[in-house]
């Protein structure tokens, strides 16, 4: 028998096809939870509405209740916190209140006032001409109830709305009960330089670091007590849910918590590729893939991903990548830009990212990115000085350690799971 011929053109197909294999198989490594469960997937995470519901609303019976939710507020079985307490024995739901981003969650403007289709309550806007709930709204209230999933990022703006409706309980001595979700990114990793003092605002509410390892209910007792709040708090602590696990090993279904926060990978990447929009930079909003990717119409693609490549930074691998936004910065216009790829999770160090990002586009673009004005999230002079002054990315991540140690010290004392 001859020996069988391949056509240049066959040999070419199938070259094509082990190539995209193999750029699966890494972006499916890198998808794949780093660390094993502490439980079994069956038993999966239960959130603290799950165990609300367990003790039949009994906590709730006699109250009057204003709920604060949005579209991640679901139970196990995805039905929504709001159709459960409407129709929870003995509990009078008065009132919603929503976050940026609407009760929807889609939106990415300030909000109206609505009313909730399916229970015609009123929905009232935190996001809007007020950012905290007024004694018209809260009139008649006896207990606020907080269900929102978080992102675990400082600057992420669910965490203000929570303290800005505590601080508004206390005053009003109206109980405050959170059902807690996990932190998607885990219990356990603590990255970012720590708020400065001076820099508080509705996008960085606590001298924190930028990725603080808590849950929304540990936060809430951290805030309650450290900035001396004085809610009558009740936290509904989850069952199955280790320090160790990220979103997608809990066995709960993701829910983009915004609009552009689409993917636990992006997630992970959000951190420290966020900081960098306010120096002029799209960060992947009006793409299919927001923080995986960054870019603009003056960005020489070629010349930045082999610089950030020769970087070596561990977890992630850059490629070269072509984009034109269908909203938000630069808008319509063509960008040359870097797209992300998670190696490997549990080296991913997000603000390292962030940093060498920023270093890399103020050695290359100084005229066209302005570092100064990623301070806005960032929420660091010492550390903006060191990116201005061309410090070492690794020695500015270093160089954060003693205040993140004392702010483990204080955080430990606030901590419900193990």
């Amino acid at each position: 028998m001859s020996p069988r011929v391949f056509p240049l053109r066959s040999l070419m197909f199938h070259w094509l096809i082990f190539c995209a294999m193999q750029c699966t198989a890494l972006r499916a490594a890198a998808q794949t939870p780093q660390g094993k469960s502490s439980h079994t997937q069956s038993e999966g995470t239960k959130t603290g509405v799950d165990i609300l519901e367990q003790e039949n609303f009994e906590s709730l019976r006699g109250k009057r209740v204003g709920l604060i939710t949005n579209h991640t507020g679901v139970d196990a079985q995805g039905r929504r916190t709001i159709d459960l307490l409407a129709h929870a024995p003995g509990v009078r739901l008065l009132a919603l209140f929503s976050p940026e981003h609407g009760i929807a969650g889609r939106a990415d403007e300030p909000i109206a006032n609505a009313t909730d289709s399916s229970t015609g309550l009123p929905i009232y806007s935190l996001y809007g001409e007020t950012r905290r709930p007024t004694d018209a709204m809260l009139k008649g209230i006896d207990t606020l109830v907080f269900d929102i999933q978080d992102a675990g990022v400082r600057f992420y703006t669910y965490v203000t709305t929570m303290a800005y409706c505590m601080e508004e309980a206390a005053k009003h001595h109206i109980g405050f009960v959170v059902l807690d979700r996990p932190n998607p990114l885990g219990g356990e990793v603590i990255e970012g330089p720590m708020l400065d003092r001076d820099r508080l605002s509705f996008t960085g509410y606590f001298p924190m670091p930028v990725r603080y390892a808590m849950t929304i209910g540990e936060l809430a007792k951290m805030f309650n007590a450290e900035n001396k709040i004085g809610a009558d708090l009740r936290v509904f602590t989850m069952v199955n849910w280790s320090r160790n696990e990220a979103f997608d090993q809990t066995g709960l279904r993701w829910i983009p918590p915004s609009p552009n926060l689409r993917t636990i990978n992006a997630a992970f990447l959000y951190p420290g590729i966020e900081t960098l929009q306010a120096g002029g930079v799209s960060v992947g909003r009006g793409t299919d893939t927001p923080f995986e990717l960054f870019g603009a119409p003056w960005i020489k693609a070629a010349e930045l991903t082999a610089e950030l490549n020769h970087r070596g930074i561990p977890g992630v691998q850059f490629e070269v990548t072509l984009f034109t936004p269908e909203d938000g910065l630069y808008k319509g216009e063509y960008c040359q830009g870097v797209s992300i790829t998670i190696t490997n999770r549990r080296e991913l160090d997000s603000m390292r990212v962030g940093l060498e990002i920023a270093a890399a586009l103020h050695r290359f673009y100084p005229q066209r990115f302005h570092l100064g004005k990623i301070n806005e999230l960032l929420g660091s002079q010492a550390t903006l000085e060191q990116l201005e002054h061309a410090v070492d990315p690794t020695r500015i991540v270093a160089s954060w350690s003693g205040d993140l140690e004392k702010f483990q010290v204080m955080r430990a004392k606030y901590l419900l799971y193990h």
